[in-house]
């Protein structure tokens, strides 16, 4: 249930108090736990006593067993299957002019509206369990992904005109097959848990890919004519332009599915064959902002816990795009997220929302930039500070001055190990003893892909596999290696989930004393390899003796 709703309706009925909803929120944004587990676990409700509540409060019937439940092919034609899915809707019975439901969210009343709209009846509700009524509704109207096919058909066979007419009159084309087509992919997508929707038109083709896991997968391609209506529809979903097709454009599109709302972040680029767009999906529930759960070794562990309470200083994490630095650093806010601690973040865009926490999106178009930002932040009394990303002089120069006035400041810089950063900033035109005063730690990390604990199967690695990282037989003895043959859970892969490797760069005296010399970075990581850091490379082939990753995943990304 969404916890936009029910926190305030628990509020109305005098079962949480302010400040415990409160608590309950900074909960939920810290691990990403279903609302109904929070408070059973602070032991406030139970999930049959919230269903009692709402059905007393709402003045509807409660249904608690759906077992016997006889649901004909008719009652179940009145509702749409992609409308059924997407806002967690089951009919139980039905006459000439009134629809009874029970939905996944009983209070979710835009889901209603909906409902009313795609069906044309007036609609009854009753409240039931919502563990009962999502395997019911995949049951009856199957997975999204089983019904793409038919959507196609459906398009393929549709009149031009009934695909142009989409954006120019939403209320008209409300039933439309392309939003239905689009609806499914995004569904489909997430429950893939997809990261990345790719929409790319070609001269002959219109691709979609999704990025599961850091690896690209195509799904079947709809019809070229497709791409313009369908680009059309995510544009205006996302409150773009659609008239204007030269320029890029970004937006966000906020989606309920299946009585849960995920966060679309929508990006568009004009190429010669039409606009590619991009829709990175930030779904809560699939990221754990808990620093305690992102498998980071317990010596690092232990040092960013520590740093994190220091009163000054500047902390990096860095890597390229998604190698999940955005997630350490929204784990480490989580961490130092208390009501004695006043923290500001700026970022490009914000992608989750934490609760007490006060972000501020940067607008390069209205000269909001990070370094504006941040002086701003200065004058706003805080004790920690977020950049989203430090990309010029600018910004890094007022970090520093920042992190020397008594604050905290965290980052991140895309550079490819944690010596790097020293020289990457270094480029940028900040002075050494700067550098040298203010940093306290670098964080390398990235993101390989986990065997899929269904289909792990051990193997013996042979001499010159073994020699391509560095072991030899004698070193690893009778240690297996793993591998993922491919099963149902994992689509063949082998591969399900991600683990992260990580590379520490602790800045001590004998580091500070390089940056002020200008020393290399390949100097300033061999001295750090002196006083203990362990690279990528060696915390990889932890991990495949460990047997989470791949020998594979550790060649190709350190």
């Amino acid at each position: 249930m969404d916890p936009r709703f029910l926190l305030p309706f628990l509020e109305e009925q005098q079962i949480l108090s302010s400040e415990q909803s409160r608590e309950i929120s900074e909960e939920l944004s810290r691990t990403g736990k279903p609302i109904e587990t929070v408070l059973a676990n602070f032991g406030i409700i139970q999930m049959p006593q919230i269903l009692e509540k709402i059905s007393d409060s709402l003045g509807l019937p409660l249904v608690l067993d759906l077992s016997n439940l006889e649901l004909s092919p008719e009652l179940l034609a009145r509702i749409p299957p992609h409308t059924a899915r997407n806002v967690g809707a089951l009919p139980l019975a039905a006459d000439e002019t009134t629809l009874t439901v029970a939905l996944t969210d009983p209070l979710a009343t835009q889901a209603l509206e909906d409902l009313r709209f795609a069906t044309g009846a007036e609609i009854s509700q009753v409240v039931a369990p919502p563990e009962k009524i999502l395997p019911l509704i995949e049951k009856h109207y199957g997975a999204a992904e089983a019904n793409i096919d038919d959507i196609l058909t459906e398009l393929e066979n549709a009149p031009e005109a009934a695909l142009a007419s989409e954006g120019v009159d939403l209320s008209e084309a409300g039933s439309a097959p392309i939003i239905k087509y689009v609806n499914t992919i995004i569904a489909r997508a997430i429950q893939a848990k997809a990261s990345d929707i790719h929409f790319e038109p070609f001269e002959k083709e219109f691709k979609i890919r999704y990025r599961v896991d850091g690896a690209l997968y195509e799904m079947a391609p709809p019809p070229r004519r497709l791409a313009i209506p369908v680009t059309s529809r995510i544009k205006v979903m996302a409150n773009l332009n659609i008239a204007e097709r030269r320029v890029p454009q970004d937006g966000r599109i906020q989606t309920l599915l299946a009585g849960r709302q995920v966060d679309l972040r929508v990006s568009t680029l004009p190429t010669q064959y039409g606009e590619s767009i991009v829709l990175r999906v930030l779904d809560r529930s699939v990221v754990n902002l808990d620093l305690e759960k992102l498998g980071i070794p317990k010596h690092i562990y232990d040092y960013i816990c520590e740093t994190l309470e220091k009163p000054n200083g500047i902390f990096i994490v860095t890597g390229p795009t998604g190698s999940g630095k955005t997630t350490t650093l929204y784990s480490c806010l989580g961490r130092v997220n208390t009501i004695d601690t006043k923290i500001l973040t700026v970022e490009d865009p914000v992608e989750y929302e934490l609760e007490g926490i006060i972000q501020v999106p940067a607008n390069e178009g209205i000269g909001l930039t990070f370094a504006r930002a941040l002086r701003a932040f200065l004058r706003q009394d805080p004790d920690k500070i977020l950049v989203g990303e430090t990309r010029d002089l600018e910004t890094a120069q007022i970090a520093i001055q920042a992190s020397l006035t008594g604050h905290l400041v965290m980052t991140s810089l895309h550079t490819n190990d944690a010596a790097g950063a020293v020289t990457r900033l270094l480029d940028m035109g900040v002075e050494p003893f700067l550098i040298a005063a203010s940093m306290e730690g670098v964080l390398a990390q990235r993101l390989l892909r986990r065997i899929c604990k269904d289909c792990r199967t051990p193997f013996q690695p042979k001499e010159e596999v073994l020699s391509q990282i560095g072991l030899t037989a004698s070193e690893i003895g009778d240690r297996p290696f793993y591998f993922g043959k491919g099963c149902e859970s994992c689509n063949g892969t082998g591969y399900r989930g991600r683990v992260g490797i990580y590379e520490l760069l602790d800045i001590r005296e004998p580091i500070r004393q390089l940056i002020n010399e200008r020393a290399p970075s390949v100097v300033i990581r061999q001295k750090g390899i002196e006083l203990g850091m362990s690279t990528l490379r060696q915390d990889g082939i932890r991990n495949i003796l460990e047997g989470h990753t791949t020998l594979e995943e550790v060649l190709k990304y350190t």
